[in-house]
């Protein structure tokens, strides 16, 4: 069985209509729609249009991962195999759901994949990244106002690789993701504590421990990236909660586990390029 979430807040149907439609095939036997908003307004749309999905609506909205959570879980009872991770401003290309389950099924030890990631004009979003210290999140800020600390945010957003290439890297996007569900009894599920920003990366870190998270270049969805956090005060401040709990979780300046990842994940490409 494949199944797949999608948690929505405040998402009107006609925004999520054609994600919607592309996903009500037979490549995924269930979708599950979590609903954070504060009211039901696209239950009725939703059951008219696609009646073999399971909406859930959450109005006390706990957060993108705790939302993914309720859909993983009942993924789970389901006897799910295989569950994507879906955000709500994402687009299917063709044959992106199979592409992604045939990767895994030939690739046991792979337990979270994300395919190549498109923005709206057709451009690639620099989304695999290495495990990040405090100090890049400083550097981004910088980069992106002045310009400055290109080598540094190439280096950790991998954009020197070819991005043709498949290859491991710790860090995945939650905007779409693909979890062996095999595999969450000993990983977890998306840690409650980080209500939105840094979930996916503290996901995907801790399935690297254990099984192999993999950039699969030979697919791709386009998103519609929105940077939400560079624009709205009230972001940036979950943004910034959300770093402070992976840096508490994890380490701030002393993290010999990122460095020994970070080192290996740089030495793969002497071997694939």
């Amino acid at each position: 069985m494949i199944t797949a979430s999608i948690v929505l807040y405040k998402q009107t149907y006609s925004e999520i209509k054609e994600l919607l439609k592309r996903m009500d095939g037979p490549d995924i036997d269930v979708l599950l729609i979590i609903d954070n908003s504060p009211l039901n307004s696209i239950e009725k749309e939703i059951r008219d249009f696609h009646p073999r999905f399971e909406y859930i609506h959450q109005p006390s909205n706990p957060g993108f991962g705790a939302a993914h959570n309720i859909g993983i879980k009942r993924a789970i009872i389901m006897g799910s195999k295989y569950h994507f991770v879906v955000n709500p401003d994402v687009l299917l290309l063709d044959d992106t759901i199979n592409a992604m389950v045939n990767f895994m099924e030939t690739n046991p030890d792979v337990g979270m994949a994300m395919p190549q990631i498109l923005n709206p004009d057709g451009t690639i979003q620099f989304l695999p990244k290495l495990l990040p210290d405090p100090l890049i999140f400083l550097k981004r800020i910088l980069y992106r106002k002045f310009n400055i600390f290109l080598s540094s945010i190439e280096k950790y957003e991998l954009r020197n690789v070819s991005p043709h290439l498949i290859y491991d890297t710790p860090v995945l996007s939650g905007c779409f993701t693909l979890l062996r569900t095999s595999t969450l009894d000993e990983v977890g599920l998306y840690d409650d504590r980080f209500f939105m920003y840094l979930e996916d990366w503290d996901l995907s870190r801790r399935m690297n421990r254990k099984y192999r998270t993999v950039y699969f270049s030979k697919t791709s969805v386009i998103h519609g990236y929105a940077a939400g956090s560079s624009k709205n005060f009230k972001l940036f401040k979950v943004h910034i909660r959300s770093i402070c709990t992976y840096f508490g979780k994890w380490g701030w300046f002393f993290d010999k586990e990122r460095v020994a990842v970070n080192r290996r994940i740089i030495n793969q490409f002497k071997l694939l390029i």
